[in-house]
């Protein structure tokens, strides 16, 4: 069968843990054929960022009007836009109805708290850009940035959502990543279906492994909704989904500071139970189909 396909504008993360990297990993792992506009090359790793290098604007049009052009792409979602020029060339795309079932997660502020956009650009993503998403999800931080306000409990974090919702896009999720004071055990997304707000609840997850969970959470969404979710659907797959590749790469050791996410820590978890299955021991595989070369969890179906 044919995959459906998504598109993700975004920034290059050297470390593989965020941005496209993330982006990719994430539709691979949930069956989806993945496509891809770098807006950035940035050179960081689990610690940090320390060096940006944007794409020019209209290079990174050229690279999604490719794609655009010749694949039948179903769900787009923009990351790390970094400059005024592609916030605008992306949002014109978005004007024309060339990014269907757009998400877009602004990503103003990293894991480890450095900056990755434009001042004069945070404010043309409220005005041009936002008006066009399908979903839009900010994390705590950068629903502060964007609303000029302080998010400090859950009820800061529900008035948020319902703000960023009259700006424009269908449905709002400002992502409780970042603990508010009242939920600090749970990590609470907040939900604004353009009717009333939701939430969409965790356990917090003792990790310092948490490099590229908006990314990851922003493509998971992305891929429910180019496989036909609707968006309430599409946020709660994307919830599922990074919980069980947070809670897969939990104990990992990557990096010296905030380490990656496992993005197929489900296709793990099936492969092991192919392994019990067919019965291999002492660390050896079972040769499949007569060749020994054969990894058998390279045939499990994505």
């Amino acid at each position: 069968m044919t995959p459906p396909v998504a598109l993700t504008i975004a920034g290059s993360d050297s470390s593989g843990g965020a941005g496209v990297q993330a982006d990719l990993k994430t539709f691979a792992a949930l069956g989806v054929y993945g496509t891809s506009a770098v807006t950035a090359l940035t050179a960081q790793n689990t610690q940090g960022v320390r060096a940006i290098h944007p794409v020019p604007a209209d290079f990174v049009l050229a690279q999604v009007e490719a794609v655009l052009d010749d694949l039948p792409v179903a769900a787009v979602k923009t990351g790390m836009l970094a400059t005024v020029e592609i916030v605008r060339a992306v949002a014109n795309l978005a004007a024309g109805g060339r990014l269907p079932e757009l998400v877009v997660d602004p990503v103003m502020v990293s894991s480890s708290g450095d900056r990755l956009l434009e001042p004069q650009a945070e404010r043309l993503y409220l005005a041009a850009l936002l008006p066009h998403a399908a979903v839009f999800t900010p994390n705590l931080r950068e629903a502060e940035v964007l609303l000029n306000t302080v998010i400090r409990t859950l009820g800061d974090q529900r008035e948020a959502a319902r703000a960023l919702g009259a700006l424009g896009p269908a449905t709002v999720v400002v992502k409780g990543g970042h603990a508010v004071a009242d939920v600090a055990g749970e990590a609470v997304d907040v939900v604004w279906d353009g009717d009333r707000v939701h939430e969409l609840r965790g356990h917090r997850i003792d990790t310092r492994n948490n490099h590229g969970t908006g990314c990851t959470f922003a493509s998971a969404t992305a891929a429910a909704l180019a496989t036909g979710s609707d968006a309430h659907q599409a946020v709660g797959h994307a919830k599922d989904f990074v919980t069980g590749a947070i809670t897969g790469g939990a104990a990992w050791r990557l990096g010296r500071g905030h380490g990656p996410l496992d993005h197929f820590a489900d296709r793990r978890t099936r492969s092991a139970g192919v392994l019990r299955l067919n019965g291999p021991t002492s660390g050896q595989r079972r040769p499949v189909g007569g060749d020994p070369n054969v990894d058998p969890t390279q045939l499990l179906p994505p």
